[in-house]
């Protein structure tokens, strides 16, 4: 395991809506190269991270010291990942994307040749075996499921961002569904490629980031499942803002923190984006892989931050300042 930069750097300065923005280099820990193309980490509490390798088509744990063993070969495109009940890890599959490699380098492009739809799969990860939960909702196929949250009271947000393809591209939305297969339903639509995921602390806020715009929205619940405000067919009236980014960056899946902070894997910066609850402040935790994807808390006191750095197929942690959120059906 190697470490870059000695000592944290600091630098601020103003987005376009005025929030005061900072740039900030960790010290970080490599843990695993070799990954074909990382996201969804879950921190066990083995010490061993769980991810999908969406190129690879499978589900595998990381050990701490960096060995990667495959959990189960999914197919399609898995995207994202949770412990949910009974011990099982539940994965948002986005049906298989096409990829472009050059030399330690590796970036998706378009829906795979042999794009049949997405799923929501869950895995016993002991003996490896899965099953597929939902693939369609009120008659409507899954298309890209990206990222998912679970909940106190049984249930999951996710969000289905869409496929791209040559000259067009699906429209996205946010749906809930209940862990044991009973229930799916379209909670938000359309958003513009939604990909990142969260619940408050308290679990009223749900928030969700759209990939091209860099826009992290949030949502008010009145109920486990249930949006408090949906006036009207328009997203605007349905939630609000909380922190958009300037310049040429993308929002990819995320995590929050104890203390409410919306975490975000961000695109083409290169870094995770620390974004106050209430919007005044971005802290960028940049590191060396322009495609960060995503991020999670495990380590003792949920103070380490696992990000996978997907272009170059690595998983790197470093400390965040605060504990991050336990998350439901995790032991710690």
């Amino acid at each position: 395991m190697t470490s870059a930069s000695a000592s944290p750097t600091l630098q601020g300065r103003r987005t376009d809506r005025e929030a005061e923005l900072n740039t900030i280099t960790p010290a970080f820990k490599h843990i695993a190269s070799g990954l074909r193309f990382p996201e969804g980490p879950v921190a066990m509490p083995d010490g061993s991270v769980v991810l999908v390798e969406i190129e690879r088509r499978t589900l595998s744990r990381v050990t701490p010291d960096g060995k990667v063993r495959v959990i189960a070969t999914l197919g399609g495109g898995p995207n994202g990942a949770a412990m949910g009940p009974g011990g099982k890890i539940y994965v948002t599959n986005n049906g298989g994307l096409k990829f472009v490699e050059r030399p330690g380098k590796m970036f998706p492009i378009a829906q795979a040749d042999d794009y049949a739809g997405g799923l929501i799969q869950v895995v016993d990860p002991e003996r490896g075996r899965f099953e597929t939960l939902y693939d369609a909702c009120a008659g409507q196929k899954l298309r890209g499921p990206n990222d998912l949250v679970f909940d106190g009271a049984g249930g999951f947000w996710f969000t289905d961002l869409g496929k791209t393809r040559e000259r067009d591209m699906d429209r996205g939305a946010v749906f809930y569904a209940k862990a044991d297969g009973s229930m799916i339903k379209e909670a938000v639509f359309p958003l513009e490629r939604p990909n990142g995921i969260g619940l408050s602390p308290d679990e009223r806020t749900l928030y969700v980031v759209e990939t091209p715009t860099a826009r992290c929205w949030a949502f008010r619940l009145s109920a486990p499942g249930e949006i408090e405000s949906a006036n009207g067919p328009y997203r605007g009236e349905k939630g609000t803002v909380v922190a958009g980014l300037g310049g040429y960056q993308m929002f990819d899946s995320l995590a929050v923190d104890r203390e409410g902070h919306i975490c975000v894997a961000t695109l083409i910066t290169g870094a995770v984006s620390d974004i106050w609850p209430d919007g005044s402040r971005v802290d960028q935790y940049t590191l060396p892989d322009p495609m960060v994807t995503n991020v999670c808390f495990g380590g003792r006191d949920l103070t380490t931050a696992f990000a996978t750095l997907s272009m170059g197929g690595t998983l790197v942690s470093f400390e965040w300042p605060r504990p991050g959120l336990a998350l439901n059906h995790l032991n710690r």
